[in-house]
């Protein structure tokens, strides 16, 4: 019966062992996947930014694109700090701590484009998480572009905060699921939700208010101030 007994008591004591290393290991993966990669991303995402702005300095007027990003997003109410926005929503470019514009399954509008919908995805959760706070936006509040020459200042005026990750619709030229009926100049932000999950996408539109030529000194638009 003692016999019995201790081996009883080994076995829930190697399972107990198993139990607390499943959970370092587990606790491991939750560090590296929501702070572990965020801080490669910024790495990247800061050593490309860097890049582009350097290409705009040394370059003479030409077009919006660059091999290493086409400008910087600055959303004020999902936090400080510029996101460099580049071509393509595929993983391997979201995982740099960047936004990126479509190119499937709807080709984004750029935005010197004179009209269309500039749409753009970004991780919510580690990656760089750049729209980790975009619940925080609300209607009316700024959503600025910047690239070499111009400041685009866009506003939002809708918010969808659930819908299938299937639903191509909200990146339609005239996105009428936020309403609108007619060409316009657009954006649209998408990005996973609920936190932590990729089940379902969370969308905010906004459309285009005003332009302001970059100066020498790149003086930040009201908006920004």
């Amino acid at each position: 019966m003692a016999r019995a007994r201790n081996r009883i008591a080994g076995i829930i004591s190697v399972f107990g062992e198993l139990l607390i290393t499943a959970g370092l290991v587990l606790g491991l993966f939750v560090v590296y996947s929501l702070w572990w990669t965020n801080v490669l991303a910024d790495r990247a995402a800061g050593k490309d930014g860097d890049q582009v702005r350097e290409h705009w300095a040394a370059s003479g007027p030409g077009a919006l694109d660059t091999k290493d990003g086409i400008g910087f997003l600055h959303v004020p109410a999902m936090g400080d700090g510029e996101v460099l926005v580049k071509k393509g929503t595929d993983t391997e470019i979201l995982n740099n701590g960047v936004a990126g514009y479509y190119s499937a399954p709807l080709k984004s509008a750029l935005p010197q484009d004179k009209q269309g919908n500039f749409t753009l995805a970004a991780h919510r959760d580690g990656h760089g998480a750049k729209f980790h706070n975009i619940h925080k936006l609300k209607n009316g509040d700024p959503i600025v572009f910047e690239s070499k020459d111009t400041w685009y200042v866009y506003k939002v005026y809708k918010i969808l905060p659930e819908t299938t990750k299937y639903n191509v619709d909200v990146l339609q030229p005239i996105p009428k699921e936020s309403g609108r009926t007619k060409p316009g100049r657009y954006i649209t932000l998408t990005t996973c939700t609920p936190m932590y999950t990729s089940d379902f996408r969370y969308v905010v539109w906004g459309e285009l208010a005003r332009t302001e030529k970059v100066d020498a000194e790149r003086t930040l638009p009201a908006e920004l101030r």
